[in-house]
């Protein structure tokens, strides 16, 4: 049996997805394109962090290779809690109108993935650049927002979202950060030692 999270927060809810149908039609557009592909940002600041983490030695570009491997396994955790607590998705239990497509019955809210996704990106990049981390930071609170405003999430489940992907990765990246000169020496020995230098 699915959980109805209506009476956690749906009021807050509804009077975001009243506010998205009453904006106007290009920021409803922008917010629907950041939602649907704002994630690929990450990517692309995962891959800069590396570009330039690799000039840092190699326990730098340890840690900015392990990003997409630390949003990976958020992602895994997120998608588990997902189907531990199976909460229908808001435009279900609401019969709303959204700017997103309702997703289909089994398809469960709680926590947002996207919102686990670039958390976990956001912190991670944090221990490979401040500066990448805090833009990630921003767009990671972006894209929150954005799942709520399409209609596709409560508020809650964003918020749960960037503590599961926000805690995943800082405890990741903690143990890396420890173990970041052995892994730099495992990877150094094999094919995939040429990813660590800018030479």
């Amino acid at each position: 049996m699915a959980f109805d999270g209506s009476s956690v927060d749906g009021t807050a809810y509804l009077d975001v997805v009243r506010l998205a149908r009453h904006a106007p039609a290009w920021l409803d557009g922008a917010v629907s394109f950041w939602s649907t592909y704002g994630l690929a940002v990450f990517a692309v600041l995962a891959v800069v962090g590396w570009w330039f983490a690799r000039r840092g030695g190699d326990a730098a570009a340890v840690r900015a290779l392990a990003v997409p491997v630390v949003v990976v396994l958020a992602y895994g955790v997120d998608a588990l809690v997902k189907l531990a607590v199976r909460e229908d998705r808001p435009c279900q239990s609401l019969r709303v109108k959204t700017l997103e497509t309702c997703p289909a019955p089994g398809d469960w809210s709680f926590p947002s993935n996207h919102a686990a996704i670039a958390a976990a990106a956001a912190v991670a990049l944090l221990f490979v650049s401040r500066r990448l981390g805090a833009v990630a930071a921003v767009a990671a609170l972006a894209m929150a927002v954005s799942r709520v405003w399409v209609g596709a999430h409560y508020p809650h489940d964003v918020l749960a979202g960037v503590l599961v992907g926000g805690l995943v990765a800082l405890m990741a990246m903690l143990v890396l950060r420890r173990w970041s000169r052995s892994v730099a020496r495992w990877i150094g020995s094999g094919r995939l030692g040429r990813l660590l230098s800018a030479s």
